[in-house]
Formats: C-alpha cells, sequence, structure tokens
C-alpha cells in the first residue's frame, strides 16, 4: 500500500514535469528554438494566480482569477516572443539558449522582488480535500493535476496532428523560408506558440500552487523537466507527458529505497542512459528534416 501511495505521490508531481516539459516542446516543434526559462515561467504563473486570488493579495474569487492568470502567462509568452526573440532572427540557437536563461534569472530576480522568498501557497477550493480508497488517500489536487494533464496533452497532439494551423506550426519549424513562400505567417506563427506556451506554463503553476507551496526557486525545476522532455522525446507530447511521469515515479522511489545522496541523481542516471542507447528519446519518432 505504500508502494501504491507512492506511486499517486510520483505520477502527480510527474504531471507537472510533463506539462513544463510541454512548453519546451511546444516552442521546439514551432520554432526548434528551446526556452529554458519555461520552468520560470512555471513559478511566475503561480505567483501570479496567488497574486489574484490569496486574501493577503487581492482576493479575487479562484474561478475568475484563473483565466485572468492565464490570459497574463498568454500575453507575457507572446511579448516574450515580440519583443525579445524576433530580435535574435538569424542568429545561433547558442544565442536563445543563453537570451532565455538569463531570462530566467530575470523572472526569478522579479519574482522574488513582488512576492518575496518565503514559500506560500494558492489558496483553492481542493485544498486539503481528499478521497479515501481503501487504504490510499487521494488529495483531489493531486487528481485535478493528473486529468488536467492528460486533457491538455490529448487535445494539443490533436492540434498540432489534426488542425491546419498546427500543421503550419510544424511546417513553420521544418523550414521557415519555405512556409513563408506557402502563405504561412512565420512571425504570427511563432507568436502564437509562444503564447500557448505561457499558457501551458500557467496552468502548470496553478496545478503546483494548489498541491505545494511555491518560491522563486521553484522555477528550476525546469532542470528536471528539460530531462523529462529529453527522456520522452524532445519533439513528441505525447513523449513529453511519459518522461515527466517518469521522472516523477522515479523521484519518490529512489528516496524510499536508495541512499540519501544518490536517489537525486536517479532522474538524471536515467536521462544519461537515454542519451546513450536510445538519443531520440523513448518515444520519438526519428525525423528526416528537409531543406
Amino acid at each position: 500500500m505504500d508502494n501504491a501511495q507512492l506511486l499517486i505521490s510520483g505520477l502527480a508531481n510527474g504531471c507537472v514535469y510533463g506539462l513544463i516539459a510541454l512548453g519546451f516542446v511546444l516552442i521546439y516543434k514551432a520554432t526548434e528554438a528551446v526556452n529554458f526559462a519555461q520552468g520560470d515561467f512555471m513559478m511566475l504563473g503561480a505567483f501570479v494566480t496567488i497574486g489574484l486570488t490569496n486574501t493577503e493579495y487581492m482576493g479575487l474569487p479562484f474561478w475568475l482569477a484563473l483565466p485572468i492568470s492565464l490570459g497574463i502567462m498568454g500575453g507575457l509568452g507572446y511579448l516574450v516572443d515580440r519583443l525579445i526573440i524576433r530580435r535574435l532572427f538569424g542568429e545561433s540557437q547558442t544565442a536563445v539558449v543563453i537570451l532565455t536563461i538569463a531570462l530566467g534569472f530575470v523572472i526569478r530576480f522579479a519574482a522574488g522582488l513582488i512576492w518575496g522568498h518565503e514559500p506560500q501557497t494558492l489558496q483553492n477550493p481542493l485544498a486539503g480535500k481528499e478521497i479515501r480508497f481503501g487504504g490510499l488517500v487521494l488529495g483531489l489536487e493531486d487528481i485535478a493535476v493528473i486529468v488536467v494533464t492528460v486533457l491538455l496533452t490529448w487535445g494539443l497532439y490533436v492540434f498540432f496532428s489534426k488542425t491546419k494551423l498546427g500543421l503550419a506550426m510544424q511546417g513553420a519549424s521544418q523550414n521557415q523560408l519555405a512556409a513563408y513562400y506557402m502563405g504561412i505567417p512565420v512571425k504570427r506563427v511563432q507568436g502564437f506558440i509562444w503564447a500557448l506556451a505561457g499558457v501551458v506554463a500557467g496552468i502548470a503553476g496553478i496545478l503546483f500552487a494548489a498541491k505545494g507551496s511555491v518560491d522563486p526557486t521553484t522555477g528550476l525545476l525546469g532542470i528536471k523537466a528539460f530531462a523529462a522532455a529529453v527522456i520522452g522525446g524532445f519533439g513528441s507530447l505525447p513523449g513529453a507527458l511519459a518522461g515527466g511521469l517518469i521522472v516523477g515515479v522515479i523521484e519518490p522511489f529512489a528516496s524510499r529505497y536508495i541512499a540519501a545522496g544518490y536517489s537525486q541523481i536517479a532522474p538524471y542516471a536515467l536521462l544519461l542512459a537515454v542519451l546513450i542507447f536510445r538519443p531520440h528519446g523513448l518515444f520519438s519518432q526519428v525525423r528526416v528534416k528537409k531543406v
């Protein structure tokens, strides 16, 4: 029964990693850029919702604060692309990586300046509520995290594989010049995908803050989410979720059964093994880029 409880806890944490990893994959699929500030976007989404909802701040009703928070995060993602990323057009991917790492530092500094550095939790209608099933105790926050993550991943997968806009985004990532000549508004598509990644990060932040405390260093969870994205396959949306679940499940079992000091490196040991034996990830399909 203890193992089942660990599994549920790991799945809930893994879903948060998976949502952050989805943000990595979304931007990569559309622009072939890696946003290393995605974890910090998640942390910022959590704090924005806390600022709107908690009684010591604005005290808005939870269900009213949700769309406002997601709108803010979507707008922020669009502005990052419009004001910063587009200015690097034609530069190397290394320049984008360095810029997004620096952006993460700026977001963490701003969050600490506005909301402080003490851990805070989100006041929400699911807090403290649970369902008992046999000997298992299922927190409603954990159930919400799992359900929302699965539905969101499925929706994004259908969007990218079945809709004209999703296919246009993938075409733009394959060859931006060819996509432009085919009539695809490449810059507008990229702005939309950065906004969508901001919304996904906001959802991840809300779910994480609903089940645990948040402080400005919470954005460093993006490192684990990046590992999850690589493990699952960096261009695969279902792979990002699967990688997040794998990392999330490994952590509690490693903490239980492996000596302290070694358990924390378990996800990265798995990442190393995947890079050696299956460099494209466990669930990716190798794709030849057409030029």
